[in-house]
C-alpha cells in the first residue's frame, strides 16, 4: 500500500509558492504538515482514497439498495498472490458468468425436451401394442381406452415439448447474442484505458513531488551556505534556486490537478457503467424468472392435459361390471339354451 498526501492543501500555505517560500520553510515544520496531510489519504494503485479513521463516514450513492455503484471502488486481492483484480472486473465477470448460466439453462430445458420426446414416442408406440386386445365386455372398453389414453398422453408431451422449445429454450439461448461479450470487452477496455491514464498520472504526480523536494533541499543547502559565508554562491544564484523551487512546486500542482481530473473523470465512468451492467444484471434475472415461471405453468397444463386423458378411464372402469360383462358375452358366444335331460326307456 503507498500512501500520499493531498498535495493541493500542501501548497495552500502561501510559504510553498511565494519566490522566498521554499527557503524560509523549516525541514522539520514541512515534515510535520506531510506527516499531518499523509495519515488522512492513501493512494493505492493510483487511485486516492480517504482513511476512514480520519472523516466521517461517506454516504453511500444509493443507500440501502446495495446498488453495483458503491461497492466496487477498490481492486480485489488475488488469493494466489497474483495481480489484484479490480473491482469493475468482477462486475464484469459477474456478467460473463451470468451469460454462461443463461446458455446452461437453456441445456437443460433441452435436455428436457429431448425426454420428454423420446417419452411422447415410446407412449405412442405402447399404445398401439396388440397386447391384451382381445379382452372383451365393459373391462374390454376400458383397456381399449386405457391403451387410447397413452396415445392421448403422448401427444400432450409433444406439444409441451414444442412450447418448452419456443416459450422457454429459445428466448433463454437468443438473450443477449454474440454482440454481448463484445460490448462488455467495449466497457472493460474504456474503464481500463482511463485507470492506465490515472496510474500515468499519479507516476507524474510523485515525480512531480521528488523533483519539488530535490529543489527545496538544494535552495535550503544554498541558503544556509550564503549565510554561514561556506560558498562564494551570490545573491543571484539563491534566487535561481528559488526561481527552479517555485516552478517545481507549480508543475506538482499542475500534475495534481491533472491526476485529479482523471479520477474524477474515471470515478464519473464507473458510475456509470457499473449502473448499466446493474441493468443488465436485473434484466437478465427477470428474463430468466418470467421464462421459468413459464415453464411451471406448462408442466402445470401437461399435468392437468394428462389427467384429462385419464377421466374417460376412470368413467370407464368405474363402470366395469362382471355381471354385464358375463351377460354380453353370453349372449355373443351362446350355443344353447336348452339344458340336457334324462334319456327315458
Amino acid at each position: 500500500m503507498e500512501a500520499s498526501f493531498d498535495t493541493e492543501e500542501s501548497f495552500d500555505d502561501p510559504s510553498c509558492l511565494s519566490p522566498q517560500s521554499p527557503g524560509s520553510t523549516s525541514p522539520a515544520r514541512r515534515h510535520n504538515k506531510e506527516k499531518e496531510i499523509k495519515e488522512t489519504k492513501t493512494t493505492i494503485n493510483g487511485v486516492t482514497f480517504p482513511l476512514p479513521m480520519t472523516m466521517p463516514e461517506q454516504e453511500l450513492l444509493k443507500p440501502s439498495e446495495w446498488s453495483y455503484c458503491d461497492y466496487f471502488w477498490a481492486d480485489r486481492k488475488d488469493p494466489q498472490g497474483g495481480a489484484c483484480i479490480p473491482g469493475f472486473e468482477v462486475l464484469l465477470q459477474k456478467q460473463l458468468k451470468g451469460k454462461q448460466m443463461q446458455k446452461e439453462m437453456a441445456e437443460f430445458i433441452r435436455e428436457r425436451i429431448k425426454i420428454e420426446e423420446e417419452y411422447a414416442k415410446n407412449l405412442s408406440k405402447l399404445s398401439q401394442s396388440p397386447l391384451a386386445a382381445q379382452e372383451e365386455g365393459t373391462l374390454g372398453d376400458a383397456w381399449a381406452q386405457l391403451k387410447k389414453s397413452l396415445a392421448d398422453e403422448a401427444e400432450v408431451h409433444l406439444k409441451f415439448s414444442s412450447k418448452l422449445q419456443c416459450e422457454v429454450e429459445k428466448p433463454l439461448l437468443t438473450f443477449r447474442g454474440d454482440n454481448f461479450k463484445k460490448d462488455m470487452k467495449k466497457y472493460d477496455h474504456h474503464i481500463a484505458d482511463l485507470r492506465k491514464q490515472l496510474l500515468t498520472r499519479y507516476a507524474a504526480v510523485e515525480k512531480a513531488r521528488k523533483a519539488l523536494a530535490d529543489r527545496q533541499k538544494d535552495l535550503e543547502v544554498k541558503t544556509q551556505q550564503l549565510e554561514i559565508k561556506l560558498s562564494n554562491k551570490t545573491e543571484e544564484d539563491i534566487k535561481k534556486a528559488r526561481r527552479k523551487s517555485t516552478q517545481a512546486g507549480d508543475d506538482l500542482m499542475r500534475c495534481v490537478d491533472l491526476y485529479n481530473q482523471n479520477q474524477s473523470k474515471w470515478f464519473e465512468e464507473m458510475v456509470t457503467t457499473s449502473l448499466e451492467l446493474e441493468r443488465l444484471e436485473v434484466e437478465r434475472v427477470e428474463m430468466i424468472q418470467q421464462h421459468l415461471r413459464q415453464y411451471t405453468t406448462l408442466r402445470h397444463e401437461t399435468d392437468m392435459f394428462n389427467q384429462s386423458t385419464l377421466e374417460p378411464v376412470d368413467q370407464l372402469l368405474q363402470s366395469v361390471d362382471p355381471a354385464k360383462d358375463r351377460e354380453l358375452w353370453v349372449q355373443e358366444h351362446k350355443t344353447g339354451e336348452f339344458r340336457p335331460v334324462d334319456l327315458d326307456i
